[in-house]
């Protein structure tokens, strides 16, 4: 089977999952899209309202500011494969539960074998837990660490930016800071041990 036969399947197999009670308010699922060997790829946390209607991940404000980012390392988002760890719109927005991330998480590690991205680019501390449990993201944003022989990139979420405008310029640091890393396919830094979360801390993240 074929890259794009293998993305096809779990695309299908998502719009009919009933592994978590997400699907029971989803008006479309939302498995992600880009480039079947994509060497880019980012994993953000859930569809929100926008990305619920279209079946489209990041096509809100969020995803206004990330192709804004992207543009600002000449890419365009039809260079990278944008998914979620969460395939269905949690109600209201809400953060996703333990429960649900786990039973989306093998749709997600399907995704990544087919692709094989050469760097995953987390963005948010849900996506960013599935590498660095329990690590805060204020500590360790932008630093690249090679685990199983990838490169990871923990980002704060393009959200996070447009809650507080003081990120901003951090998350385009960081982001100006990823070509570089992919061509040197090493960790931009010494690893940050991890630290217990502070949720109120993290809460926007």
């Amino acid at each position: 089977m074929s890259t794009d036969e293998r993305l096809h399947q779990i695309a299908q197999d998502v719009s009919t999952c009933t592994a978590c009670k997400l699907h029971h308010s989803r008006k479309n699922a939302v498995p992600g899209e880009g480039p079947v060997h994509a060497d880019l790829m980012f994993i953000g946390e859930g569809p929100g309202f926008h990305e619920n209607e279209q079946g489209r991940p990041f096509v809100g404000a969020a995803g206004k500011f990330l192709e804004e980012l992207l543009g600002t390392i000449d890419l365009q988002r039809e260079d990278v494969f944008i998914g979620n760890v969460v395939k269905c719109r949690p109600p209201s927005n809400r953060d996703p539960l333990p429960e649900e991330i786990e039973a989306c998480s093998p749709y997600l590690k399907r995704q990544i074998e087919a692709i094989d991205p050469k760097v995953i680019i987390t963005l948010g501390r849900f996506s960013m837990a599935r590498y660095f449990p329990n690590a805060k993201i204020s500590q360790i944003h932008g630093q690249a660490k090679e685990i199983d022989g990838r490169l990871i990139v923990p980002m704060y979420h393009p959200a996070a930016a447009l809650h507080q405008p003081s990120l901003r310029s951090v998350v385009k640091e960081d982001f100006a800071m990823l070509p570089r890393m992919i061509d040197s396919g090493a960790s931009a830094s010494t690893p940050v041990e991890p630290e217990n979360t502070d949720p109120e801390q993290l809460s926007l993240f």
